[in-house]
């Protein structure tokens, strides 16, 4: 029971992140993270660093695996 929502937990913290990566690369808006507004602690900035990343990767994971099934197309919208 724990670990199922362990990973439900785990699972909506990716999907916050990811939406934050698509966020970044459609209006290039992108949280701000600079150490002294968050706190004066190298390793935070590390965790979220490595949290954003995260997203990142899920994203283009994501768009790899779509692109590459006939389920998606690209289109580009003028």
């Amino acid at each position: 029971m724990v670990l199922g929502r362990v990973a439900h937990y785990a699972f909506d913290a990716v999907l916050i992140s990811a939406f934050l990566a698509g966020v970044k690369r459609s209006t290039g808006l992108t949280p701000s993270v600079r150490s002294e507004q968050i706190t004066s602690s190298p390793d935070v900035k590390k965790w979220i660093d490595n949290y954003l990343w995260v997203g990142e990767w899920a994203m283009d994971q994501s768009v790899m695996v779509m692109g590459a099934t006939s389920y998606f197309e690209r289109r580009r919208d003028p």
